[in-house]
């Protein structure tokens, strides 16, 4: 709802502040005196198009604010949201724009800096004008599905028909996702089944390149210990040979000492046999020496090629691990995964089938779900077309017909709204074809027409009513026809705010709110003012909206019933 409306140096204004309420507010004024100027300046306000030629005269830039009441519910605030603009949705919205003499704008949304366009997007969610050049939402062929559905009730279709529609989107990119597997499948399953074949062959072991260092440090160290006592074995055996012929020299020696037999040898046998025992017990030791290296070499119980082998090994899984671009750790895991993308290459046309099987399926149960909302919307668009041809003749449009156009789209332009493109055509004369509302409706016909259509809609739908501004929607008519607008006018202000600019005491008369425009003032100071009346005073309105230039009793009297009726 507008709450509020701020104007400054617009045309023949220089300063105004309107305070706006709920139903029906009408504004009524000699010609000329400035009507329109209040919906240039509300329409300024919200990104409407604008020209240098609305600021006032001598002044430097022409401004307005329109301050609004939307419900927290309300959908302007997602446009907020997308357009990262602040709000709080407990609070009121301010949309603002300054126009400079030289044609330069600019506009905030609750004070903040933005685009001309984004101003336009958020003021056409919150008002429509309907009027004799122009009828702003109405002539969208964008906003007639969303009224249909409004109409129809069919907002639990439309839902079930946009959740279908996810539900196919999903299976879809379900499939893509698995064919594109599967040709990136079938394309490595050559490069992945020769891996596997080294890998199998290799057949690594977890722990196994730890367990093969130490193996090899640990053989490595052997081998050079076996080296190093057949050394000592080489050596010890020269020993024990020369100690050994030692010892028989010693023996020969003591020999010949006894058969000399002097007695001056006496010593040196004695000398001999020590000797001689020495090296018996050298060559005892020496024997168990031998016998202990022997031991010691058949302690390192292993193959002789043992060490090759490990090193053999070792070498075989790190080229490998290079080869594939691992450690050796990861050998025994990449295995088992290339194991695993084998089988799911094997399994993956499988899975693609299951997946299109189950986008058939959801294709079927969308275009099922779509069909009976194409129905559904074909009879509302019956009985919308109906509801509005009974309001066109009370509003002198009786040679008019309505219809609505449900049309089937192809299946590629489905979307999740369904399959139908919803167009709102008119016939004004008899034998005349059906065309858009633009192309055929013209000046007070169009406004009319707006009238007779938002009111076979109101009250059907369940989401938050704009502010609706119709700029003589009476042009041309009068008596019981504009008796039959101001009625339907009424009617459509009981659940929306309607602002309406008229010359009909009949449309008048059925107003909550009265403001009456006027110029006051002469030459350089003429300006237009705008009159809250009270009761009174808009009886002496409407009477002069009867009678003309001079008020009558009859007039008056005329004003009362009308007010009264």
């Amino acid at each position: 709802m507008l709450i509020g409306l701020w104007i400054r140096d617009v045309v023949l204004i220089e300063a105004l502040d309107l305070s706006i309420g709920p139903g029906l507010t009408v504004l009524t004024g000699e010609t000329g005196a400035g009507k329109s100027i209040i919906l240039d300046a509300l329409g300024l306000a919200v990104g409407a198009r604008a020209e240098a030629g609305l600021v006032r005269r001598g002044a430097a830039q022409a401004a307005a604010s329109a301050v609004f009441a939307p419900s927290p519910a309300h959908p302007v605030w997602d446009i907020l949201e997308e357009k990262g603009l602040s709000y709080a949705r407990d609070e009121d919205l301010v949309l603002r724009r300054t126009l400079s003499a030289d044609g330069r704008s600019r506009a905030f949304v609750n004070d903040q800096a933005t685009g001309v366009g984004v101003l336009k997007e958020v003021g056409e969610a919150l008002l429509e004008v309907h009027g004799q050049h122009e009828t702003v939402g109405l002539l969208d062929a964008r906003t007639h599905r969303p009224m249909l559905d409004g109409f129809g009730g069919l907002e639990g279709q439309t839902g079930a028909v946009s959740q279908r529609w996810r539900g196919w989107r999903e299976a879809q990119r379900a499939v893509e996702a698995l064919a594109a597997e599967v040709a990136r499948a079938d394309a490595e399953t050559g490069e992945l089944t020769l891996r596997l074949a080294e890998l199998d062959r290799m057949d690594p072991r977890q722990g196994e390149e730890t367990e093969l260092a130490e193996e090899r440090a640990i053989l490595g160290a052997s081998e050079k210990a076996l080296a190093d006592i057949g050394g000592a074995r080489e050596v010890f055996e020269g020993l024990s040979a020369r100690v050994a012929g030692a010892a028989r020299a010693l023996s020969r020696a003591h020999e010949r000492a006894l058969l000399a037999g002097a007695a001056e040898t006496g010593a040196a046998v004695r000398r001999l046999t020590e000797a001689s025992a020495a090296l018996d017990r050298v060559l005892i030791e020496a024997a168990e020496a031998e016998a202990a290296i022997d031991a010691a070499a058949e302690a390192f119980d292993f193959e002789p090629d043992r060490l090759e082998k490990a090193e053999e090994r070792l070498f075989d899984l790190r080229g490998l691990a290079r080869k594939l671009q691992v450690s050796v750790e990861e050998l025994p895991g990449l295995r088992a995964r290339f194991a695993e993308r084998l089988h799911a290459v094997e399994t993956s046309e499988d899975a693609l089938r299951a997946a299109e099987a189950a986008l058939a399926a959801a294709r079927e149960a969308y275009l099922a779900e779509a069909g009976d909302l194409s129905a559904a919307r074909t009879a509302a668009g019956a009985r919308l077309a109906e509801a509005v041809m009974a309001e066109l003749a009370p509003l002198k449009l009786d040679k008019a017909r309505f219809r609505v156009a449900v049309t089937a789209t192809a299946e590629d332009k489905a979307g999740p709204t369904g399959l139908d493109r919803v167009t709102f055509e008119i016939a004004t004369n008899p034998g005349a074809p059906f065309g858009d509302l633009g192309a055929i409706a013209s000046g007070g016909e169009l406004a009319r027409f707006a009238l007779a259509l938002k009111a076979a809609l109101a009250g059907r739908s369940d989401g938050p009513q704009p502010l609706m501004i119709f700029d003589e929607v009476d042009q041309g008519v009068g008596g019981a026809v504009a008796d039959a607008v101001g009625l339907r006018l009424k009617r459509l202000a009981a659940d929306a705010q309607v602002l309406v600019v008229t010359h009909s005491p009949q449309v008048a008369a059925r107003a909550e709110a009265h403001w009456r425009i006027a110029k006051a003032g002469e030459g350089e100071r003429l300006r237009t003012v705008v009159e809250d009346l009270s009761a009174a005073d808009r009886e002496e309105e409407i009477a002069r909206m009867l009678a003309g230039a001079e008020v009558t009793d009859a007039a008056r009297a005329a004003a009362r019933a009308l007010i009264s009726a």
